[in-house]
């Protein structure tokens, strides 16, 4: 088995400070590292046994830093099953944060959009998801160190933290919306078929990461905030071609808002005990 208590001790000796909180940053969402101070960088290639991100958008490392006054550890892009890594692999990251003593995540996506009332460009707070994929980063032997064989999933995003960044976000006149995230493998686009399926299934927006880590992380016991920024309206709900260059490019011009939903999250769980 991997020996996360040992990955993590290899990051921590790196770094300047002890990250409290972890964050997960998606395609083209990479950016709000740049405004961390006294920041480490930790390429993945330099830490043996990790996975390598491969996507464009993601420039594959950790960086841990003092952002909004909060010390941070990110993910500057993720890891994806349809890179072929192992569906246990994806979550690595997840359970060296647990043994950093991390109690606090925060993953973003880009997203597309299968609500109609969203528009490209909206940030969507996740508050439930649909594991389409059927993969489960727990199926195997349960580590009791980590949690329960049998995690609830009834209620896996923390709800009380969400209740604060949505007042945050509204006394800031950014618009929060809601929705129900479905998550499939990839890499190909949906057809307009299956996106009208999703959408009988109840879901809101559609992408190919997310569920893994919000299951490890739960698994772990951590409290989850969520954010899909929806880059592109899915298959058939426009009439136009998919292209992930779209994806990167609404994210980027979006980066102004994301990052303060990012600050309102961070300043929302200050002073509370976890």
């Amino acid at each position: 088995m991997v020996d996360y208590k040992k990955l993590a001790d290899k990051i921590l000796a790196k770094a300047i400070i002890k990250p409290e909180i972890a964050l997960i940053l998606g395609s083209g969402l990479g950016y709000i590292t740049e405004h961390f101070e006294n920041a480490t960088i930790i390429e993945y290639k330099n830490i043996e046994g990790l996975p390598q991100s491969t996507v464009e958008g993601h420039k594959g490392r950790f960086v841990i830093g003092k952002f909004q006054g909060s010390s941070i550890i990110a993910m500057d892009g993720r890891f994806h099953y349809y890179e072929g890594h192992h569906i246990r692999d994806i979550v690595m990251p997840i359970y060296i944060f647990k043994e950093m003593d991390i109690k606090r995540l925060i993953i973003t996506n880009a997203a597309g959009g299968i609500n109609r009332s969203f528009l490209p460009g909206d940030i969507v707070a996740i508050t439930d998801v649909i594991n389409l994929a059927f993969k489960n980063p727990l199926i195997g032997p349960n580590n009791e160190k980590y949690g329960t064989r049998f995690p609830d999933m009834s209620s896996v995003i923390d709800q009380e933290w969400l209740d604060k960044v949505e007042n945050g976000a509204t006394e800031a006149g950014i618009e929060l919306k809601r929705g129900t995230y479905i998550w499939v493998t990839g890499p190909s686009y949906e057809t307009p078929a299956e996106i009208k399926a999703y959408e009988l299934l109840g879901a809101d927006m559609v992408g190919m990461s997310t569920v893994p880590e919000i299951i490890a992380a739960s698994h772990c016991g951590m409290r989850i905030l969520a954010f899909s920024c929806i880059t592109n309206m899915a298959s058939g709900i426009l009439d136009k071609k998919l292209d992930h260059q779209e994806v990167v490019i609404t994210a980027q011009r979006v980066r102004s808002k994301f990052r303060r939903i990012v600050n309102i999250a961070l300043e929302a769980q200050k002073g509370e005990h976890v």
